[in-house]
């Protein structure tokens, strides 16, 4: 959840790791700071640091003027052991300033060393787990860096992507990884490291992306990589598939904006190439399953967090709907722990915007070493999650910068809708049926960039709606993972309090909130449930509620609705969301929020 970056080669470093923290502060953003290997000579050699609580730029307005050396590392930090402080702020040193550490992850046993070294004479002075690394190397007397490193890293319980600077080792960076993504950027002359290829892109596109359990060495014209204990591994560059400009703003705003915009052209990509017309199917290439082993298959288990967990909803319905499998989502932060029953008939699906997704990672982890058959569905090419998964699906959304997910949302529903379709033409889902539903995605895009047409009039009701203390959300079946959505949109976005319940739940409960001062946001497709729907719209007027209506048609009992043009009933979900994604924007934008930076949040999950 923390950004990491790191330089060495022959430009000045400072400059360079203070542009890669810019572009990971989507990773974390309530301190940083950067470790510096001087260049001069004398009482001036050695490491120098500077860090500070509050955003990259406030580090570097701190920076001193003769901050100069070519090897360099540095962090954003989102915090997990101590609250946002100067002293708490990556990167940590030993109490002679010769170890520089930054570090992602979380060190389950740093209260035991802690307490060990306190023993042994040691003064601690951040509130942080990550501190104790910088003096476990400190206090090796191994003949190498990467010797000192590992013997740290033996009495480390936990999670770590970590860089190490040593003085008396200028010509070197040690990198780790166990749990939290670490990612070499091979440059002429000059290396990288960074735990996001975004730090990365605008100085090369040849990256190294280590496994767990892997170390690497960076020097200015070579890197090595092997295990933590020793062993030489073989780790090849790829290239990374999208450019800098895939990071920029683009025009917009901000990021979260720009990416609502881009999910026209983002569905259309993860469409191309993959609808077979001739079968009324889609081509999935990286599943590795056959037809004859997906019809094996008695039930599907969809494992995700946050909106990765929602759009299982939506996938799990669709694979219902479409494949006729029974099949279910559940938060994978809970799964892992409740020791369930992993059945060899089940199909087990990881999604993960990131790839990385902690929770979801290690979910994944235990199933395989039980034995199951597990795809991911995921964002970023060569994720971990990709990497320990079967086989998969991509979702070609494109980088997506702002914390809260739009467009990787959407494209992760429709990687779904594509996946239930090829299920279901292997089972039983007619020619007839597979060519409305490609007809359906083939509409998704165009209908995409009519909803974002109206965006002027969904800006007008959200300075309503900004007013509100609280709001509610509901649906039906289809509409209910919609409904999750968009309130946890709104509410990370906005700050503002919401709930979202089944409709035919209200009822039993929820209804004791409704009032004119909390708003409902009511999902009304024009389905087989239309009916029930404005029976719920109903209930709520008759308590004097304020009802924001997304549906298909004008809705007499609503006080406002927001028309979306109709699709296929399986994939209305898809258009749906989109105006609840531009109402939370302009809400927020309404209460003047940090919209790509909500507070206490980060992109991506890497611990626990």
């Amino acid at each position: 959840m923390c950004g990491i970056v790191g330089y060495i080669g022959k430009r000045e470093a400072a400059p360079l790791l203070l542009e890669g923290l810019q572009r990971l502060e989507y990773r974390g953003y309530d301190s940083a700071g950067i470790a510096i290997h001087s260049s001069g000579t004398g009482r001036s050699a050695g490491l120098k640091t500077a860090k500070t609580k509050g955003r990259v730029r406030d580090l570097g307005d701190r920076l001193p003027k003769r901050f100069a050396g070519r090897t360099g590392i540095a962090h954003t930090r989102w915090a997990t052991h101590g609250a946002p402080s100067d002293t708490n702020a990556h990167p940590h040193l030993d109490a002679d300033e010769k170890v520089a550490v930054v570090h992602n992850g979380i060190i389950d046993n740093a209260s035991e060393l802690r307490t060990r070294l306190g023993a042994e004479g040691v003064t601690l002075v951040s509130e942080t787990d990550t501190e104790v690394l910088a003096h476990l190397i400190a206090r090796s007397e191994a003949d190498s860096l990467e010797a000192r490193v590992q013997e740290a890293l033996r009495h480390v319980e936990g999670t770590y992507g970590i860089a190490v600077l040593h003085a008396d080792f200028p010509d070197r960076v040690v990198v780790a990884r166990n749990g939290s993504p670490v990612v070499l950027g091979i440059g002429e002359h000059e290396m990288f490291v960074a735990s996001d290829v975004a730090a990365l892109v605008s100085h090369t596109r040849q990256v190294v992306t280590l496994d767990d359990g892997e170390m690497a060495t960076i020097t200015a014209d070579d890197y090595r990589t092997y295990t933590t204990e020793g062993s030489r591994t073989s780790a090849a560059p790829e290239t990374v598939e999208w450019a800098a400009e895939s990071y920029d703003m683009g025009g917009h705003d901000t990021y979260m904006h720009k990416e609502i915009a881009e999910q026209a052209e983002a569905v259309d990509r993860v469409l191309r190439g993959r609808i077979d017309d001739r079968f009324a199917t889609v081509h999935l290439g990286g599943l590795n399953l056959d037809a004859r082993e997906a019809r094996t298959m008695r039930r599907v288990k969809i494992l995700g967090c946050g909106s990765a967990y929602h759009a299982g909803m939506i996938g799990a319905q669709l694979i219902e709907e479409l494949a006729r499998i029974p099949a279910d989502a559940e938060p994978a932060s809970e799964f892992r722990y409740r020791n369930p029953v992993v059945d060899p008939d089940t199909l087990y699906i990881a999604v993960s915007q990131s790839g990385e997704t902690y929770d979801t990672l290690a979910a994944v982890q235990e199933l395989k070493r039980k034995g199951a058959r597990v795809l991911g569905v995921v964002n970023v090419v060569g994720s971990a999650i990709a990497r320990e998964a079967d086989g998969g699906v991509y979702v070609h959304a494109g980088p997506e910068v702002c914390v809260v997910s739009t467009k990787c949302f959407t494209n992760t529903a429709v990687a779904f809708a594509l996946l239930a379709l090829h299920l279901g033409r292997i089972r039983d889902l007619s020619v007839a049926d597979g060519k409305r539903i490609i007809a359906g995605l083939r509409r998704l895009p165009e209908q995409i960039a009519q909803i974002m047409g109206e965006e002027d009039g969904i800006e007008a009701l959200a300075q309503d709606y900004a007013k509100a203390q609280s709001m509610m959300f509901v649906g039906r079946v289809r509409g209910f993972p919609v409904a999750l959505e968009a309130s946890l949109k709104l509410k990370e976005v906005s700050y503002i309090h919401a709930e979202a319940y089944p409709a035919s739940e209200l009822k039993h409960g929820p209804l004791a909130l409704i009032e004119p001062a909390v708003p409902t946001v009511a999902i009304v497709p024009a389905d087989e449930l239309a009916d029930k729907n404005r029976a719920t719209l109903e209930e709520i007027k008759a308590r004097s509620g304020t009802i924001l209506a997304i549906a298909h048609e004008q809705q007499e009992k609503a006080d406002h609705t927001l028309v979306v043009p109709r699709n296929e009933p399986e994939l209305d979900p898809v258009l749906m969301g989109i105006p609840l994604q531009l109402l939370a924007y302009h809400t927020a934008l309404a209460l003047g929020r940090d919209i790509d930076k909500p507070r206490n949040l980060a992109k991506s999950v890497t611990v626990e």
